[in-house]
């Protein structure tokens, strides 16, 4: 089946939106990128102020409510729409919960061609990036570097720990169909 859905799962800081970046150049078609900091950002301030919403916890754990979940399931289902309409997409994800996370996928993408790929970077070189962005908790790389694979099972994995993202990216377009 033709590949037509990218889907990167790592931690924080692991390297994936680099590895989104370098796929669109070295594609030969046209692919949209979109992260589950997209479907953050587009989200009311006040949903950070809820428990139902998203909460980032100064150690760096990251929790989820309710209405995030109910918006994240309709962006899944929208992201799947796109590529049953037509366009090449490649995910940015985290799957804080795991096997349970890369299930909500599955049932959004079925019928679909998708290469799953696991994003991996040693904890601590991860750590080194998250300071360095400054954008993020600190903690948040640490405790996402394994917790995000757990019982995920992936058609390809790639390491960014002494890897740049286009050596992953020429990688990961090896293996598009």
């Amino acid at each position: 089946m033709k590949t037509q859905m990218i889907v990167l799962n790592g931690g924080s800081s692991s390297g994936k939106s680099g590895i989104a970046r370098c796929l669109q150049t070295v594609l030969p078609d046209p692919w949209l990128t979109f992260g589950v900091d997209t479907l953050i950002e587009a989200m009311p301030a006040s949903m950070s102020e809820s428990d139902a919403g998203i909460e980032f916890a100064p150690d760096g754990e990251v929790v989820v409510g309710a209405e995030f979940r109910t918006l994240e399931t309709a962006w899944i289902e929208g992201v799947a729409a796109m590529a049953r309409a037509g366009a090449g997409i490649i995910v940015d994800e985290v799957f804080l919960g795991g096997a349970e996370s890369q299930q909500r996928w599955r049932k959004a993408l079925d019928g679909l061609g998708v290469l799953w790929v696991g994003v991996r970077c040693e904890s601590a070189v991860a750590a080194a990036r998250e300071i360095a962005r400054g954008d993020r908790v600190p903690g948040m790389a640490a405790a996402q570097a394994e917790l995000v694979h757990r019982g995920v099972s992936y058609d390809l994995e790639v390491d960014t720990t002494r890897s740049e993202p286009i050596e992953c990216a020429q990688i990961i377009a090896a293996h598009i169909v």
